[in-house]
């Protein structure tokens, strides 16, 4: 069982610690909220973040696309007036029609991409429930699915709604609700599955990569879903979820120990039955919140308290940041910043606004973290693979532009059309980026103690003490100053940005 951290171990560095992880780190004044609150006080506030009022609206966009409808109403009257075409010349200005129709409905969806990317990570910057976006995040990466198969922001920004809605509810029904889902629908190719010819995707994958881990269901196991699961359609008219009773297989099936004349939904419950749906996902979360190993023993321990929970997920959280295990040493400061958690947090801890959308995209992507595009449909590794010297060097790069403004972000295009022109803007925009406003950082006399800035510095920014290298490197770049600028505190601040107690939390 977990045992509950002691009060007398409910300090600043404990405070800094649940900061980090339920959410995305803040400034000392944000620690010390909490830190007045309690620990029970400080979980609530993360948890129970339903009480939070949050207005934020949806962008226009944001309904059942009737312009992809239009579009493809235009496109197949282009492919007519070409069958029907009498001459080559009229053939090519259709064919031209055509293309362009095709390009002005890509860029519209790229643009549709980079608001909902930008939107999404001020949200988890400035939004009133650090730790509901830290969910969503935590299942965009669990159930991996990507735009560049999808291809509609629409569903991709319903996917991502149904994550933020059900982020700490029950297993079965977040489960049932993924699966149905017309993201997920299409990027596993559920919609295509028919008695015929059931697609096995989704199957195996909710088994492999969702809910039980490879080594605990059978190939039988997976043919068999594969059979329950046909029915499960999309409505391309309406863009929503449909069930088609024609194309289900009514016949007996055997899953996971379960016979009978099974659906979808039977076989999601049956799998979550399953003394090894909670380790696995209880793992995950451990792995995700705290640290990237944990003890089998531990990891039993966690699903025995999500089981006691009726597989909910809110009271386990509560249960998992109150826990003494989870603010042990070998957890704190120990989990290497994911692109989200670097960037979110960095602009929390600096004070200072998000940039501009394209650069903030950009910056995530150059350090391998696609929002809306999972490299694959396991998701983005975490933890050390993080850490590359390419992306270090852009960390670095990115850290600089951060503090100091005007800079070059090392843009690459990223996956999808209309990347190599995102990541040009991207780049003209940090070139105008304002340096950090300092006097938001430090006092007056922290600017007149270099001990005392140095300590504030290291307080504000880092969760584990400076190695004792690195503290001399800033500390001889601060004695080379007689008086510090502005512009000295933010290089500074840069340096501190670019050591490797900084990349972890």
């Amino acid at each position: 069982m977990m045992s509950p951290l002691p009060a007398s171990k409910w300090n600043y560095s404990t405070a800094a610690h649940l900061l980090n992880r339920a959410g995305f780190g803040g400034t000392p004044d944000d620690v010390q909220k909490l830190l007045n609150l309690g620990l029970d006080g400080a979980v609530s506030y993360f948890v129970d973040y339903e009480k939070i009022p949050d207005d934020t609206a949806p962008p226009d966009w944001a309904k059942p696309n009737l312009r992809r409808a239009d579009y493809q109403r235009q496109l197949q009257d282009l492919n007519r007036q070409e069958r029907a075409a009498l001459t080559e010349d009229e053939k090519t200005k259709i064919a031209g029609r055509r293309r362009d129709l095709q390009q002005q409905f890509q860029r519209e969806m790229t643009l549709q991409l980079l608001q909902m990317r930008a939107a999404w990570i001020e949200r988890m910057a400035t939004g009133p429930r650090p730790l509901q976006e830290k969910l969503t995040l935590f299942w965009h990466g669990h159930f991996a699915t990507s735009i560049v198969k999808v291809r509609e922001t629409y569903f991709m920004w319903r996917q991502i709604q149904t994550f933020r809605q059900l982020a700490s509810a029950n297993w079965r029904d977040l489960l049932e609700s993924v699966a149905t889902d017309p993201a997920m629908l299409i990027w596993l190719d559920q919609a295509q599955s028919r008695k015929e010819h059931p697609n096995e995707n989704f199957a195996r994958e909710s088994m492999e990569l969702f809910t039980l881990g490879e080594g605990h269901y059978s190939e039988k196991d997976v043919t068999e879903a594969a059979r329950a699961m046909t029915g499960w359609s999309l409505d391309r008219e309406t863009e929503s979820y449909r069930y088609r009773l024609f194309l289900h297989d009514n016949g007996i099936k055997t899953v996971l120990g379960l016979t009978g004349p099974l659906t979808g939904s039977d076989v999601l419950a049956q799998i979550v039955a399953q003394p090894q749906s909670s380790r696995f996902i209880t793992g995950k979360l451990w792995k995700f919140f705290a640290q990237d190993e944990a003890d089998p023993q531990w990891i039993e321990a966690l699903a025995d308290v999500f089981r006691s929970y009726n597989h909910n997920f809110q009271p386990f959280l509560r249960a998992l940041f109150r826990s003494e295990e989870f603010y042990s040493d070998k957890v704190m400061a120990s989990q290497v910043k994911s692109p989200v958690q670097w960037l979110v947090s960095s602009i929390r801890m600096l004070g200072r606004p998000m940039p501009p959308p394209a650069v903030s995209i950009e910056m995530l992507s150059s350090l391998g973290q696609d929002l809306l595009a999972p490299p694959n449909v396991k998701g983005w590794d975490g933890g050390l693979s993080w850490i590359t010297t390419n992306t270090l060097l852009s960390r670095y790069n990115q850290a600089s532009v951060l503090v100091m403004g005007q800079g070059e972000l090392m843009a690459s295009p990223g996956p999808g059309p209309g990347q190599a022109m995102l990541a040009q803007r991207a780049n003209q925009m940090a070139r105008l980026m304002q340096p950090v406003n300092v006097n938001h950082i430090v006092t007056r006399e922290q600017r007149q103690d270099k001990d005392l800035l140095l300590a504030s510095l290291e307080k504000r920014f880092l969760r584990a003490p400076l190695s004792q290298n690195h503290r001399q490197v800033l500390r001889d770049y601060l004695s080379q100053r007689e008086k510090l600028g502005d512009d000295d505190i933010r290089h500074a601040i840069r340096l501190l940005l670019a050591t490797p107690e900084f990349q972890v939390s």
